[in-house]
């Protein structure tokens, strides 16, 4: 199979070298995020596989599928940049992947105790050389409640390491789980908002979780907490949440997305006036830190992007013989 891999990273290249005769691939290296003008590069070729920079058009499907393309896999778990519902109208199978949710739990802990510990703040005093104390005095983790708004792969992982720091753990999501039992209580979403001292996001982006947090939500949580999203920007509403860190309602934030981010992160912006005013009001804030979409970033999440995107890709190919042998 001949697979078409858009904006291959550096670090990329040795797993693809190292997984592609594994699966049958003939990788077609495009350096470029995926455009309706680049689109003809993928001519030939069986798959299409990508990251989230860039959004799949219904223009761009047409002239995949033109071109011989049957398979558009996206090395991400969410799929929210690929028009799926006119793929699915024309004949394109859309796919993504899993990846060690290790990596984005681990993160998301982290961010969780950077921001009770007050760490930006202390961290740039320190490169002035002002080492005192004040107003720098933390939270201790396992005094407070996590709410865990989500417990799928990745927000179940994050319950299970948080579990040793003896945090009281609550959590809301469509499917409970039950391997979960004994670590976290699950709760309805207004009961989450009200009880959590530290808000984890951790739910898909749709139509169903855009702006989930709200003006309305954040008027429900517990005066004083912490929102952690290192899932989706689009799940928070971010002008209510910038009043909310205003106003001292929201008393700190841990942001590894931000809404309109997609064409920001991941790329050099040094001299640049980035076009983000909501970027530049989070960052200026001492309670927030605004990191650049890098939770998934470790040496197994992206060995498991490259894996699990070429064998999706020879098994939707084995799939589509098989149904030729049998038509």
């Amino acid at each position: 199979m001949r697979v078409a891999v858009f904006n291959c990273r550096e670090d990329e290249k040795e797993f693809f070298t190292q997984y592609a005769p594994q699966y049958g691939a003939e990788v077609v290296d495009i350096p470029q995020c995926p455009t309706a003008e680049n689109t003809g590069l993928t001519y030939g070729c069986d798959c299409v596989n990508i990251t989230s920079d860039a959004p799949v058009t219904a223009e761009m499907i047409d002239r995949y599928v033109a071109g011989g393309v049957k398979y558009l896999v996206t090395r991400t778990i969410g799929r929210e940049h690929i028009d799926t519902e006119y793929a699915a109208k024309a004949g394109l199978g859309v796919g993504s992947i899993t990846y060690s949710p290790d990596s984005v739990a681990d993160y998301t802990i982290m961010l969780i105790l950077m921001v009770l510990r007050n760490v930006k703040t202390i961290m740039k005093r320190s490169e002035g050389g002002d080492f005192s104390l004040t107003a720098v005095r933390g939270r201790q983790l396992g005094n407070l409640t996590v709410g865990l708004l989500g417990t799928g792969n990745i927000g179940a992982v994050t319950a299970k390491h948080l579990s040793g720091f003896g945090c009281r753990i609550f959590a809301h999501t469509r499917h409970p789980s039950p391997e979960l039992k004994g670590i976290l209580t699950y709760v309805d979403f207004d009961t989450l908002l009200a009880q959590s001292d530290i808000l984890s996001l951790h739910v898909p982006a749709d139509s169903s979780t855009f702006h989930i947090v709200d003006r309305e939500a954040i008027g429900k949580m517990k005066a004083g907490a912490v929102l952690i999203n290192t899932a989706r920007g689009t799940l928070v509403d971010t002008d209510a949440l910038i009043d909310g860190l205003e106003s001292g309602r929201i008393g700190g934030a841990g942001l590894d997305v931000v809404e309109n981010d997609r064409e920001i992160f991941y790329r050099d912006q040094k001299q640049k006036i980035i076009p983000n005013r909501q970027m530049a009001v989070l960052n200026a804030m001492p309670n927030v830190i605004l990191l650049p979409h890098t939770a998934f970033y470790t040496d197994q999440a992206v060995k498991d992007m490259v894996k699990r995107s070429l064998q999706n890709c020879c098994e939707y190919l084995d799939t589509c013989k098989e149904k030729e042998k049998t038509a």
